[in-house]
C-alpha cells in the first residue's frame, strides 16, 4: 500500500457536482410520474371505525385510492421486524396502511394516487376517516405505569427486558467505600435530514421487471423487501439510491410503508409513481431517537476507581419496533466507554408509547450511554473533590491491555472486545488542546468581568465496522479507467473520494482515473447498508481486497507481455513496469486489452488481443483454467467482530448570569479511527457530528403533549443551531491501527456527535455549580435549575476543575 494517496487530504470529488446543482436527488426524477399522497392519522391512539373515500372520487386527475382492505396477500401484512432478539419477547410492527387501530399521529391510513401531488393532496383532504379515540400512552413514566396499553396483547407496555452483566455489580457496590445513586434523562430528538424520504417506481410490463429509486441507506435490502412482498424474483427488481440529501440513520429503516406501496401501485396501474415526503410528514411519520431514563448506582474507592456500576435503562421505542432493540443494546454496551469497570450490570426495559417509532439516529444509542458514564465520572469526582480528568484517567484501559474484553455481547452478536487504542493519550491530547490545566486562571479573569465560564470533557469508545459483510467490484477497462462498485449507499460521507483513494493506492493509478458507484443493485447486488460508521471499514476493505485480485492478475499478464517475473513488477501512474527500469513497461489499459482474448478487433488496441496476435502456446486454451476474461475482481470483507474507534472531546461554555443563555466558546476533539484514509473527510465528519451534538445538547427536543400530539413538528418550532451557534472546532488525531482488517482502519462517521451532550452538561455544570442531570438544557431549564438549587443545597456541586 503506497502512502501517496492513502492518508492524504484529497479534496472531495463529489462537491463540484453537488454544489453546482448537478446532483440527482429523488425528486429530480420522474417528472412525468403520477404522484402519491397519504392520509395520516391525526390521533395518537384510536380505532378506525370507517374510511369514506367517496368525497375524493370527483377530484379531477384522481387515479386511485387504497386502504388496508385493498392490499393483497403479503402487501398487506405487517412490516418486517428487521432485527429479532431473544429479549424482544413482544416485538410489534405496523401495517403498510393502518388496519383497525392507529397507534401514533402520522400513521398512514390511506394512499391516494393522482396526476400530480397537488391533486393527490386535494383528494386526500376529502377522504373522511371516522376514529374512535383511545387513551394515549405518552412518555416513559406513563408507559411504565401501564395503566393504559399501546398494544392490548403487550403486558405492561414492555417490548423487551435485557440484562447484561460482568461480575456481581450489586455486591461490588455494597462493598465499596463510596456509593452514589442518581437518575439521568435524555429527551427525544430526530435526524431531520435536508432531504426527507422518497420513492419513485416504474414497472416494465414487457419483461416483468421493476425499477425503484429510493432515498435510502440500504438499497439491496429494500430490493429484497420489495421482491418478497410483491412476489417477484430478486433479479426482476432493481433499486437505485440516487444522490441522497442526508440520512443520519433514519433511512436505514426498510421497508418503509411507502417503499412497498408505491412499487406495488406502479405495477398494478402500470404507471410511474412517485412520492416525496414533506417536512411535517417527516416529523410525524419517519422516526425519532434518543429518549431514555437512566437510574444509576455506582460504587468507587478513594481514588475514584469504579468498583461496581449498576444501570437500569428505560427506553422509549415508540409505537412499534421495526428495528428491534439495537439502540438500547448499544447504549448498555457502549456505556462502559474506555474504562475498566470492576463489575457491571445493565438492565434495559424497552417500552411502547403512542408516539413515533424510534430507530437509529447518528450515534444510535451511544450518546445516551456516554452521557450516563461521563455524568457518573463527574459525580464521582465532585463527591471526592478530585479533578474530573484525573478520575477518568484512574479508570482508563491502558495501551498494553488490548485486546480488551468487556465481557458483554455487542449489537452484532459478537463479544465486546476492543481491538486497539491509547485512551490515556487521547485524554492527554484533549486536555492540552482545550487548555484544561490553565483554565482556572481563564475562569478567574472572566469572572472579574462579570462573565461565567465552565469547562467540560468526555471520553468515549465507538463500535464501528459492524458486519456481517460488504463487497467490492473493481474493473479496469481498455481506456485505463478504473470502475469501482460497492452495494452500500452514500448520503454525503465522501465515499466517491475515499473509495477512489483506496483503489488508487492499491492499484498504483491516479485517483482521477477511478470512478465509484454506490447503492445501485444493477452494479452490485449484495450488500448490507450504510450505518454504524461501517462504510470505510466494510466496503473500503472489500474494495482493497478486490483491487489486490486485479493487481495480481495485471502483474501476471504484464509479466507475460514483458517476459518478466511478476514479482519484479510494480505499477506507477497506471503503467506496469519493471522495478528500477521504467522503460520496460506496459500501460494498464493495454493489460486490460490482453486480459480478454478476442476474435474480432474493434480498434488497433483490440487487435493485440485477437487469436493471431496473442502469443499464447497453442497447447493452452486462450482463457486459462480457473481464469476469467477481463481485468476485474470481486471480493467481500466479513469481520470476526467490530472495530472500536475512540475519542476525547472538551468544551468551554459561557452562561449568561441573567438570561441563562448558553454559548459554546470553544470545542476540541481528539479522535482515533485507526489509519486515516483522508484526514480532511474525517474532520468534516467530526465537524458535522459536533454540530448535530450541540443541537441535541442545547436545542433539539420532540415536544409531545399528553394526548400524543407533537407540538413542534416544523422548523418554525423545532429548534436547531445556526452556524452562529457552532464554534470553530479544533481537532487532533491519533492513529492506532486496527489489527482486525487489512487496511487497519476504524469508522468515523458518528464520532462527532457521541459525547457532546455529556461534554456540554459537564461544562454547564462547572459554570453554574448546579447539577445537570437531563439534556437538552435550554435557558428555561437552566433557570429552573438555578431556582431549585437556591432552595436545595444538595443540587449544588463543587466549583472548579480541581478541588482544593
Amino acid at each position: 500500500m503506497g502512502t501517496r494517496v492513502f492518508g492524504e487530504p484529497v479534496e472531495r470529488r463529489e462537491d463540484d457536482r453537488l454544489l453546482t446543482g448537478q446532483g440527482r436527488y429523488l425528486d429530480d426524477l420522474g417528472r412525468e410520474a403520477l404522484a402519491a399522497a397519504f392520509v395520516r392519522s391525526p390521533h395518537a391512539h384510536a380505532r378506525i371505525a370507517d374510511v369514506d373515500v367517496s368525497g375524493a372520487i370527483d377530484v379531477d386527475g384522481l387515479v386511485a385510492v387504497y386502504t388496508w382492505e385493498d392490499l393483497p396477500g403479503r402487501v398487506g401484512e405487517p412490516l418486517p421486524l428487521l432485527i429479532p432478539h431473544p429479549a424482544l419477547t413482544h416485538g410489534r410492527t405496523g401495517y403498510p396502511l393502518a388496519r383497525d387501530v392507529v397507534r401514533h399521529v402520522g400513521e398512514p391510513v390511506a394512499m391516494v394516487v393522482a396526476r400530480d401531488r397537488y391533486l393527490a393532496e386535494d383528494a386526500a383532504e376529502r377522504i373522511r376517516v371516522e376514529y374512535e379515540p383511545l387513551p394515549a400512552v405518552v412518555g416513559i413514566e406513563a408507559a411504565s405505569r401501564a395503566d393504559r396499553l399501546v398494544h392490548d396483547d403487550v403486558p405492561g407496555n414492555v417490548g423487551a427486558v435485557l440484562v447484561q452483566e460482568n461480575g456481581d455489580a450489586p455486591a461490588a457496590i455494597d462493598a465499596a467505600p463510596h456509593v452514589l445513586e442518581f437518575g439521568l434523562a435524555i429527551e427525544r430528538s430526530a435526524s431531520t435530514p435536508l432531504e426527507g424520504r422518497g420513492v419513485y417506481a416504474r414497472w416494465d410490463a414487457d419483461d416483468g421487471s421493476l425499477r425503484v429509486y429510493s432515498s435510502t441507506q440500504a438499497s439491496t435490502s429494500v430490493r429484497a423487501a420489495i421482491a418478497a412482498r410483491l412476489g417477484l424474483p430478486n433479479g426482476k427488481v432493481e433499486v437505485v439510491a440516487p444522490d441522497v440529501g442526508g440520512g443520519f440513520g433514519v433511512k436505514i429503516v426498510h421497508p418503509w410503508p411507502e417503499e412497498i406501496l408505491v412499487p406495488w401501485a406502479a405495477r398494478l396501474l402500470d404507471r410511474e409513481i412517485k412520492w416525496t415526503e414533506d417536512r411535517r410528514e417527516h416529523f410525524v411519520s419517519a422516526a425519532h431517537e434518543r429518549g431514555q431514563l437512566q437510574d444509576v448506582r455506582v460504587g468507587f474507592d478513594d481514588e475514584g476507581r469504579i468498583l461496581g456500576l449498576d444501570v437500569r435503562i428505560r427506553h422509549d421505542h415508540g409505537a412499534y419496533t421495526p428495528y428491534g432493540i439495537i439502540i438500547p443494546i448499544v447504549t448498555s454496551t457502549q456505556l462502559l466507554g474506555p474504562y475498566k469497570i470492576g463489575a457491571y450490570r445493565a438492565e434495559v426495559v424497552s417500552l411502547y408509547t403512542n408516539t413515533l417509532i424510534v430507530t437509529p439516529y447518528r450515534g444510535a444509542g451511544r450518546p445516551q450511554g456516554v452521557f450516563c458514564m461521563e455524568r457518573t465520572m463527574d459525580r464521582v469526582a465532585h463527591h471526592l473533590g478530585r479533578d474530573r480528568a484525573g478520575v477518568r484517567a484512574a479508570n482508563l484501559i491502558q495501551p498494553d491491555e488490548f485486546p480488551y474484553d468487556q465481557g458483554l455481547t455487542f449489537q452484532d452478536g459478537r463479544p465486546l472486545i476492543y481491538d486497539s487504542g491509547d485512551y490515556p493519550e487521547l485524554l492527554r491530547k484533549a486536555r492540552e488542546l482545550i487548555g484544561w490545566d490553565g483554565f482556572d486562571a481563564e475562569r478567574a479573569k472572566a469572572r472579574s468581568h462579570g462573565r461565567r465560564l465552565g469547562i467540560g470533557l468526555g471520553v468515549y469508545v465507538e463500535g464501528t465496522g459492524v458486519g456481517p459483510y460488504e463487497g467490492g467490484h473493481v474493473e479496469i477497462d481498455t481506456a485505463g479507467r478504473v470502475h469501482v462498485s460497492t452495494g452500500l449507499t452514500s448520503q454525503g460521507q465522501g465515499h466517491e473520494t475515499v473509495f477512489a483513494q483506496i483503489a488508487a493506492a492499491e492499484l498504483g493509478v491516479p485517483v482521477g482515473d477511478v470512478h465509484v458507484t454506490t447503492g445501485d443493485t444493477r452494479r452490485f447486488g449484495y450488500a448490507v447498508g450504510t450505518f454504524a460508521s461501517r462504510a470505510a471499514v466494510m466496503s473500503g476493505n472489500a474494495i482493497a481486497l478486490a483491487c489486490r485480485k486485479v493487481r495480481g492478475k495485471a502483474l501476471r499478464i504484464a509479466g507475460e507481455a514483458l517476459e518478466a517475473d511478476p514479482r519484479d513488477l510494480e505499477i506507477t501512474d497506471g503503467v506496469v513496469h519493471v522495478r528500477g527500469d521504467p522503460s520496460a513497461s506496459v500501460p494498464l489499459r493495454t493489460v486490460a486489452v490482453l486480459s480478454n482474448p478476442l476474435r474480432y478487433a474493434f480498434d488497433e488496441e483490440a487487435a493485440a488481443a485477437t487469436q493471431f496476435a496473442v502469443g499464447r502456446p497453442v497447447t493452452e486454451p486462450p482463457v486459462a483454467s480457473g481464469d476469467e476474461p477481463g481485468l476485474e475482481g470481486r471480493d467481500y470483507y466479513s469481520p470476526v467482530r467490530s472495530t472500536f474507534a475512540a475519542g476525547a472531546h472538551a468544551a468551554i461554555v459561557e452562561v449568561d448570569p441573567d438570561t441563562a443563555e448558553i454559548a459554546v466558546l470553544r470545542y476540541a476533539v481528539v479522535h482515533d479511527c485507526g489509519r486515516l484514509i483522508n484526514p480532511m473527510v474525517v474532520e468534516g465528519q467530526i465537524h458535522g457530528g459536533v454540530a448535530q451534538g450541540i443541537g441535541g445538547a442545547l436545542y433539539e427536543r420532540m415536544a409531545y403533549d399528553e394526548s400524543g400530539q407533537l407540538l413542534n413538528a416544523s422548523f418554525m418550532d423545532f429548534l436547531m443551531p445556526y452556524a452562529t451557534e457552532i464554534p470553530r472546532i479544533e481537532t487532533d488525531h491519533l492513529e492506532t491501527p486496527s489489527p482486525l482488517n487489512p487496511l487497519g482502519i476504524k469508522g468515523a462517521g458518528e464520532a462527532g456527535v457521541i459525547p457532546v451532550s455529556a461534554v456540554i452538561a459537564s461544562a454547564v455544570e462547572d459554570a453554574e455549580g448546579v447539577r445537570v442531570d437531563a439534556m437538552p438544557i435550554s435557558p428555561d431549564a437552566l433557570h429552573t435549575l438555578r431556582l431549585r438549587a437556591a432552595s436545595d443545597p444538595s443540587l449544588r456541586v463543587r466549583e472548579g476543575v480541581r478541588a482544593g
